[in-house]
């Protein structure tokens, strides 16, 4: 059991621009996040289907590990995902549901790094981010997300 928290929350109002931090945003189910390019299907991948684009997560202990272990620069929004967390084992949430704030997800997969990540951010992450680059989520309860919200899974 874990109880860990949204160190912050970042969008992008469309393919490759820069991340933009925000205090909170407003999950919703078949949509993501409020003001995010897949939520206005306008990202990169939009033309893919599914409900693995609607929230991505990273935990702010692999972006640690990646600068400390890999010397790689590298800040919370340069990794494209929605929610950065911190003492939230997010590869054993895939296959589970788990609420963040008042908002219920369902971990649907890992999101691995690719050449689009290094491509964007002109860094070489994929070899420090392998099986650490995040979680891809489903929203199933839709409301409100806010820097600071609780993390915990569901039973």
């Amino acid at each position: 059991m874990f109880n860990g928290s949204v160190v912050s929350i970042h969008i992008s109002g469309r393919a490759e621009a820069p991340m933009v931090v925000v205090s909170e945003a407003r999950a919703v189910p078949g949509k993501g996040l409020q003001g995010d390019r897949y939520f206005e299907t306008v990202g990169t991948y939009s033309a893919t289907p599914g409900s693995d684009r609607e929230v991505t997560l990273i935990e702010s202990e692999a972006i640690g590990a990646l600068r400390r272990d890999y010397q790689v620069e590298f800040e919370a929004g340069m990794s494209r995902r929605n929610i950065v967390t911190r003492d939230v084992p997010l590869n054993h949430l895939v296959g589970r549901e788990f609420q963040v704030g008042s908002v219920t997800l369902r971990g649907l997969r890992l999101c691995e790094p690719c050449g689009h990540l290094e491509d964007v951010t002109g860094r070489p992450v994929r070899k420090g981010l392998v099986h650490r680059g995040g979680l891809r989520a489903q929203v199933l309860i839709e409301g409100v997300i806010r820097v600071g919200d609780l993390i915990r899974p569901l039973e």
